[in-house]
């Protein structure tokens, strides 16, 4: 018998079918042990002695493992063909030595880029033995973040409170797009005007020229600077009469594309499909696991980790076949194409991402697969056959015209591409990310001396623009050229900036938030060297090096490892002072812009003696005076007496235009007719907010997301004000709905279920039948009290009672029994689970949360009676808050089950299980009572 390992349940579910009842396949579930996140994980004292550990989970499924082998005569390690997929076949080693279930069992290594019949089979006539440097490669990598993670996080914590960690290629990713926003924000845009003829040829085609020269002078793009000049330029053109003087055009051939790597499938997908890198990846994976066709699950395509371009000789031959039948022989290149791999590392250079068989049409295809699969599908199908198509044929033409109007002459040219043949681009163009293509364009066939007709002159009025914000489509190919990460990092790194706050996605461009600029202000004062782009560049290659065996992975960490953790120890004994002031030095043009008036942008608006300064608290930075007394403030008696200031502000209003807005002290709006008071405008360290009156706890409101202080008046702030609002009773239960303004945006909330709103605005205007329809809506889709879902899969009933389902929830598939709810692993499709797997994984977390299986009656009462025995104090930790201080349920006593956040205390709705709470919906019920 013959136990063979691999990552997927899905995936040897389909290889124990190739393979047949002499193989057993079993599945790791991905990586089994993992470096505890605490310190003394790695000991770089002690030869960077690694301590791993291995979760409940993992632990049972290690054994199930140890045990098949125990009873079998070889073992087969069939993880993916990467380095992770080398380092999980080391993990599982590592755990069955330990477990001395080797004895003298034969022991091989097989990889395959498919999950295809003939690739698995192919693959086990050829194993090899574990690859020591790829598995040497991996360790330096685990050591080096961990030790970076873990000894330069908390350093940002002491001097940065509300900063969240820094990473190795995380934080160099994060410095990209802060410095782009940088070069938006000092950009000075510049006025010009371009004249463009739009023409006709003689046979009535149309032709758009653009002038390049006036009464013998030259004119580039910048060159018309103002109204006066264009229009001078203008009136001339337009009585002008226009003749062809010069053609000139040189052929082309627009070879195509090479096949998708990882890097260059992210930045398409994120071009034509408008997926996150996150999503290509979890989309390519369930198509490499595959579809089931005809009755049997096979991969639709390769390994979707990769940095090659080359593609195996039978899918070379497939492809001119496919591209003879359905495009023509004239389509098939004499000689198939052979594309180069970049790849620094040869060993991590595999096949690109190509469909297992390219006979599979994508319209065939997408009857079996789900809409994004079925896309991403059809864009790698696409590119693949591309690849191999004969070059398309241009003719880059240049044309010269000449414009005479009386003695006044112009010159113009129209610059464009006529195609003679068509070749790749027949099925396939790669998409631009900012760039105009020029050579896009396409030119009518024109010849010297042709008149051509005048349709219109324009005149247009530009402005310079600055370099646009990164797309993750762009930052991912910009740390590709620089050689930072690697294919299999670019969607954790880009995700990784997005949990963290640092970055915000706003029409797929990342905007990087205050939060991130003062991370990387800090990193760029203190640890430049550990965020330049050279040096991690050069790391990767260290990386690589080691992977090919011509590094030793201890020698590399020593060498970064002593002079990192001396900048560490020397950065954490500066005081709070000396690090703040460097960061009001380096973010003063974002934190403190210059004032119109020319006066002192750190003067403070209130007590205008005082000067602005970044300063920290748990909950993050803010800007405050200088004249700020903490003891005057908490009511004891200042040592000196020295004045006191209480004005803060945050940063900036998240990157809009209205930074400065109310920052100047509170802007009085006008008087509430209700109560006499007046409603003010101001602006704290959390933004905008606006403010009734000014008694001990007065009622405050904050501005939604997209709404202008500059736009505000007294009307809108009496309506935040007036928040939250009862739209009226529900006609099933009679209870309230009401609307209001969240973390999370507009909602509408019924009995403990939320629904959300398009736009701030439908807050004050939403009807109660449109709101009954919402809540139906969340409801159906399994959002909030009450909600019946409905199963993606109905897999049976529970050894013990009680049926098991399969969900899909906000944050993925999950299995559901009773009031059990298990998150499926990644790798494991909702379609494939099977009773066996969402069983094991309900009890793996019953046994976590102290449940002890049991039927659905007896589990009842004994919840009932857990209830009632429960002591005073925490039940349940909720996460922390996005202001920062975690939350977390409390049995009140007499009061309930409450949410404490900070020492503030807020009450569930009437009926809430609290066991059901969320942390999204506690976020949401202490804004409510906050606003």
């Amino acid at each position: 018998m013959n136990v063979v390992i691999v990552e997927s349940p899905a995936k040897a579910k389909t290889i124990n079918k190739y393979l047949g009842k002499d193989y057993i396949v079993l599945a790791s579930y991905g990586h089994v042990r993992d470096l505890p996140p605490k310190d003394g994980s790695v000991l770089p004292d002690d030869d960077f002695a690694m301590s791993w550990s291995v979760d409940s989970k993992s632990q049972k499924r290690l054994s199930d493992i140890a045990n098949a082998v125990k009873e079998a005569d070889r073992l087969i390690l069939a993880t993916d063909p990467d380095r992770e997929g080398e380092a999980i076949s080391w993990h599982v080693l590592e755990v069955l030595k330990k477990k001395r279930v080797l004895k003298d069992k034969k022991v091989e290594r097989v990889v395959f880029n498919a999950i295809t019949k003939n690739s698995i089979l192919e693959a086990m006539k050829n194993p090899r033995e574990l690859d020591v440097p790829l598995v040497d490669a991996y360790l330096a990598r685990r050591a080096l973040d961990y030790l970076v993670g873990f000894t330069l996080s908390p350093v940002l914590w002491r001097k940065l409170p509300g900063a969240r960690s820094a990473g190795r290629v995380q934080s160099v990713a994060l410095r990209l797009v802060c410095q782009r926003e940088s070069e938006i924000e000092t950009f000075l845009s510049q006025e010009y005007w371009s004249i463009l003829a739009n023409l006709n040829t003689p046979e009535n085609a149309p032709v758009q020229a653009r002038v390049t020269n006036f009464d013998g002078q030259k004119i580039t793009r910048l060159d018309i600077k103002n109204e006066q000049e264009a229009t001078a330029i203008k009136q001339m053109l337009e009585g002008a009469s226009f003749s062809v003087s010069n053609v000139e055009s040189k052929p082309q051939r627009r070879n195509p594309y090479a096949p998708f790597t990882t890097s260059t499938l992210q930045q398409e997908a994120s071009r034509k499909l408008g997926f996150a890198a996150a999503r290509t990846m979890q989309v390519a994976q369930k198509l490499y696991e595959g579809a089931n066709i005809g009755g049997e699950t096979t991969g639709l395509i390769t390994y979707m980790r990769t940095d090659g371009v080359q593609i195996a000789p039978e899918a070379i031959q497939s492809a001119r076949a496919v591209i003879g039948s359905r495009y023509g022989d004239e389509y098939v290149p004499e000689k198939p194409r052979v594309y180069t791999s970049k790849a620094k590392n040869a060993q991590e250079a595999h096949e690109a991402i190509r469909p297992t068989d390219l006979s599979r049409h994508p319209r065939d295809m997408a009857k079996f697969l789900d809409e994004d699969g079925a896309r991403l599908y059809e864009l790698v199908w696409k590119r693949t056959i591309a690849s191999q198509m004969e070059s398309a044929v241009l003719e880059r033409t240049t044309v010269d015209i000449e414009a005479a109007n009386g003695a006044k002459k112009a010159a113009l040219r129209a610059s464009g591409s006529v195609v003679r043949f068509d070749g790749f681009l027949t099925l396939y163009q790669e998409g631009k990310d900012d760039e105009e293509d020029e050579e896009s364009k396409r030119l009518p066939p024109m010849t010297k001396g042709d008149s051509l007709g005048r349709k219109g002159i324009e005149a247009n009025q530009h402005f310079t623009e600055p370099p646009p914000r990164f797309t993750e489509a762009t930052l991912v190919k910009k740390m590709e050229e620089l050689g930072i990460g690697r294919p299999s990092t670019y969607a954790a790194t880009l995700q990784t900036l997005r949990d963290r706050e640092y970055v915000d996605l706003d029409k797929k461009r990342l905007i990087p938030q205050d939060k991130g600029r003062l991370v990387i202000a800090f990193l760029e004062d203190f640890f430049n060297r550990y965020v330049e782009y050279d040096f991690t560049a050069s790391l990767e290659d260290q990386l690589d090096k080691i992977s090919a065996g011509d590094l030793e992975w201890k020698a590399v960490l020593r060498d970064f490892w002593n002079p990192f953790h001396e900048i560490c120890d020397e950065v954490i004994k500066r005081s709070n002072t000396e690090v703040l002031d460097a960061l009001n030095e380096t973010l003063k043009a974002h934190v403190f812009p210059d004032k119109e008036d020319g006066s002192d942008p750190r003067k403070c608006p209130k007590c205008e003696t005082g000067r602005l300064s970044l300063k920290v608290s748990k909950f993050g930075a803010f800007v405050g005076c200088s004249n700020y007394n903490k003891n005057k403030k908490d009511g004891k008696e200042p040592n000196e007496n020295p004045p006191h200031c209480d004005y803060t502000r945050q940063l900036t209003s998240g990157g809009t235009s209205d930074a400065g807005a109310a920052a100047d002290g509170p802007q009085v709006l006008g008087i509430d007719p209700e109560t006499g008071l007046e409603v003010s405008l101001r602006t704290g360290r959390f933004g905008p907010y606006v403010q009734l009156g000014e008694e001990a706890k007065p009622k405050r409101s904050s501005l939604p997301r997209g709404w202008s202080t500059a736009d505000l008046d007294l009307e809108k702030a009496l309506q935040l004000l007036s928040l939250p609002r009862e739209v009226g009773t529900h006609p099933e239960d009679g209870k309230t709905i009401s609307a209001g303004l969240g973390r999370f945006g507009p909602f509408v909330l019924h009995d403990g279920t939320y629904a959300n709103l398009d736009s701030p605005d439908e807050v004050f205007s939403v009807g109660i039948n449109r709101a009954v329809t919402l809540l139906a809506e969340k409801r159906a889709k399994g959002g909030g009290r009450g909600a019946a879902a409905k199963p993606l899969k109905e897999l049976g009933d529970h050894p013990d009672g009680g049926a098991i389902n399969v969900y899909s929830g906000r944050y993925g598939p999950y299995v559901k029994w009773e009031k059990i709810n298990a998150t499926l692993p990644k790798d494991v499709a909702p379609e494939a689970v099977t009773l066996e797997q969402a069983t094991e994984l309900v009890n793996a977390k019953a046994a976590t949360k102290g449940k002890k299986k049991a039927p659905a009656k007896k589990a009842a009462a004994k919840k009932t009676t857990a209830k009632k025995a429960a002591p005073k104090g925490a039940l349940k930790e909720l996460g922390d808050h996005p202001d920062g201080g975690a939350m977390e349920l409390r049995d009140s006593g007499r009061l309930g089950v409450r949410i404490k956040w900070g020492k503030e205390f807020t009450s569930l709705p009437k009926g809430t299980d609290p066991e059901t709470v969320t942390r999204e919906q506690a976020i949401e019920l202490i804004n409510a009572k906050k606003d």
